[in-house]
């Protein structure tokens, strides 16, 4: 035994500290490769820039090279005060965008004179086996000139044969009227048809600035 606790101590130094030399491969500074399953890297695939847009859209780059996309949609700012920022998906390349969808949202909005403190379910903001748009911001977006949406899309499994196509939106908006409100939103589209397009899109006007990217998640 007074072996075994003499080989242990010689591990630390006299403050405390495990010496380097009793650190093996399992070690953040020993690794030298990442173990099999570690994952969730972000490739860059895509980025676009809105300029008076009357949309945004993502018509290539989503297959079964990934097995889930995002989409970090950054600073949208709308040419008209007070108007939804929407989301809706292809099958067909982007030729239409109806896929039919089921989806539920909640919201939290805190005003900035500390008067509006809400956290609800939006019943207006689900879809209910429905092929429009979907809201990403559940409040209308303000376009003072300080005024934008941000946030990102999660897109899982978009080519399979098999599987309804889930998602999760998470977004925050400073909306017209001073107040800051964080949109939760997730379903999925009811098709077994792989989604191929995804058209980001402004309730009326257009996108006057606003950069969104698409990532395939490894």
């Amino acid at each position: 035994m007074g072996t075994r606790i003499q080989n242990l101590a010689n591990n630390f130094t006299t403050a405390g500290i495990v010496k380097a030399a009793a650190i093996n491969n399992a070690s953040v500074s020993g690794i030298t490769s990442i173990p099999a399953g570690v994952g969730g890297a972000l490739t860059l695939l895509s980025t676009q820039t809105a300029s008076a847009s009357a949309s945004i859209d993502f018509t290539s780059g989503i297959d079964s090279t990934y097995d889930s996309y995002v989409f970090k949609f950054i600073n949208m700012h709308p040419e008209l005060d007070g108007g939804y920022f929407y989301v809706n998906f292809s099958t067909d390349g982007g030729s239409n965008y109806n896929v039919t969808k089921t989806t539920t949202t909640f919201k939290a909005r805190h005003s900035e004179d500390d008067v509006t403190d809400v956290l609800q379910y939006v019943s207006g903001g689900d879809l209910t086996q429905e092929t429009g748009n979907q809201p990403i911001a559940l409040d209308g977006v303000g376009n003072a000139s300080d005024e934008s949406v941000s946030g990102y899309l999660h897109l899982f499994n978009p080519s399979s044969s098999t599987y309804v196509k889930h998602f999760i939106i998470n977004s925050n908006a400073d909306i017209g009227n001073a107040n800051c409100v964080t949109s939760f939103v997730a379903g999925y589209c009811n098709t077994t048809s792989p989604i191929n397009a995804v058209r980001f899109i402004q309730q009326s006007g257009n996108l006057d600035d606003g950069i969104i990217k698409m990532y395939g998640v490894s």
